[in-house]
């Protein structure tokens, strides 16, 4: 079920009834938000239940198991199989295809040949969001930071809770199960800015993301046919298609959490202000960033020890990063340049310079050299994200390099650009707050226009052909 759908738009109002008509009964509303869950998720697919039914169920007893044991051994053994069962799950419906079509054509490549062993199946629905959160739960129960959970209800709806269950944020059990646990009461004050919230997601995905789509996919797909003016406008709308819809959809997901009483973590703090690449990952998709930190760059040592140390921890933790978002040497493309890009701030000892909480956390407009020359980074790296191939990557580089790149090109949508224009003043202007439509400080006739303007944009310059979003392929 897609956000952008009418079938949401009846599902959402009728769940949200249900569901606080139950507001005395913790037990029954998680049961609500489980069958709410499954319902949203097997609208694509019934099969896909299934899947997430024995994710779901091997954990929650792994994760039982661990905590009825005092034997060091027994522990790493179910730790393992749950490593196993998750990663080896998502790698045989995502990766095994594609490794097993290099292999046939590295046979093929010493004369040997041989056919390739596919399975063909149907990627399921967010995997990689659910099994690394799933994953998570079991990792922290097994280094004693969170007990396992006894409720199944409790761990059932944490899984499958439909607002963020197919494109993250990908959530700490220690951050959610904790609010699956206790009693709920409808907030107001937290609704009404959820449904801002939601607005301002739709906005950014119906009117930036979707409009921007065409365009794009028309450039990246015959870029022989254009000079480097229009190739330069691809990319760079490739990088406001890209961000509008992510971070739509993560707005709409926390929007939505809110009108059920939840605080799902925040996933985007305005990335396109970054001053440095560093920054940039402290911005963008903010959950997967922490979860390899926490995860996988601290365990293998973090930024301790020798400057070779941390430059192979980084690198593997941006080359990771790149390989969970697809089978396709692009994104390990993808992946390395953002690594390179990151290098020279950790060599110097400046990749934590604007870090949270500190005195430059937040740009300013002597900030915009930098804040362009990372947009320009970023925009770069992207263009290997959408290639098809890296080939394909490297072409459509060497014809943005052409005489051309400084016309004006056709393409270019002047009430798109105007959506973009908007976009970027009204986050900059909010770019101390959650999101673009937190007004809540304004007085009631700013408010209701900021509102409608919003809303009004949606209405004739969105597009309503239920595009999908673009991380549910991840």
């Amino acid at each position: 079920m897609l956000f952008n759908s009418l079938v949401f738009a009846v599902f959402l109002p009728l769940v949200f009834a249900a569901y606080w008509s139950l507001n005395r009964n913790l037990r029954a509303q998680n049961l609500l938000l489980i069958t709410a869950g499954f319902v949203f998720y097997g609208w694509w697919d019934w099969r896909f239940l299934l899947l997430l039914l024995a994710t779901s169920l091997t954990d929650y007893f792994v994760a039982l198991a661990m905590g009825r044991t005092t034997s060091a051994n027994r522990r790493r053994w179910l730790m393992g199989l749950s490593l196993v069962g998750n990663l080896g799950t998502l790698g045989t419906f995502k990766y095994f295809d594609f490794f097993s079509m290099e292999l046939t054509q590295a046979l093929a490549s010493v004369n040997m040949e041989v056919t390739p062993l596919l399975l063909g199946v149907l990627l399921p629905v967010g995997i990689s969001f659910y099994t690394f959160q799933a994953l998570s739960y079991t990792i922290d129960v097994y280094r004693g930071r969170i007990a396992p959970v006894r409720d199944i209800s409790v761990f059932m709806a944490f899984i499958s809770f439909f607002p963020q269950l197919c494109a993250g944020p990908i959530e700490r059990a220690s951050h959610m199960l904790p609010q699956f646990s206790k009693p709920r009461r409808f907030d107001l004050a937290q609704a009404s800015d959820g449904m801002r919230q939601m607005l301002w997601g739709f906005f950014k995905k119906s009117v930036i993301a979707d409009g921007c789509s065409p365009i794009v996919n028309g450039i990246f797909e015959h870029p022989g046919w254009h000079g480097a003016d229009t190739l330069l406008l691809g990319a760079v709308l490739f990088a406001f298609q890209i961000y509008g819809d992510f971070s739509g959809y993560t707005d709409i997901a926390l929007g939505c959490a809110r009108l059920f009483g939840f605080d799902l973590m925040r996933n985007f703090a305005y990335p396109y202000f970054s001053r440095d690449i560093a920054e940039f990952w402290r911005r963008w998709h903010i959950s997967l960033s922490s979860w390899f930190r926490d995860y996988v760059y601290v365990p293998l040592g973090g930024s301790r020890g020798s400057k070779s140390l941390k430059v192979r921890n980084v690198m593997i933790i941006f080359l990771l990063s790149g390989f969970w978002h697809g089978a396709n040497w692009t994104f390990l493309a993808w992946g390395l340049i953002n690594g390179l890009f990151f290098l020279p701030l950790l060599l110097r000892g400046t990749n934590r310079r604007r870090a949270q909480g500190t005195a430059e956390e937040h740009a300013s407009l002597r900030d915009l050299p930098a804040i362009l020359f990372t947009f320009a980074c970023t925009t770069l790296a992207w263009v290997f994200f959408r290639a098809d191939s890296i080939g394909d990557a490297f072409g459509y580089l060497r014809g943005m390099a052409a005489r051309s790149l400084f016309g004006i090109p056709t393409e270019l949508d002047p009430w798109l650009l105007g959506a973009i224009a908007a976009l970027l003043v009204t986050e900059w202007l909010q770019r101390t707050r959650h999101h673009g439509l937190e007004v809540s400080a304004l007085p009631a006739w700013a408010r209701r226009s900021a509102y409608t303007a919003v809303f009004l944009a949606i209405f004739f310059l969105g597009h309503f052909g239920h595009a999908e979003f673009i991380y549910f392929q991840f």
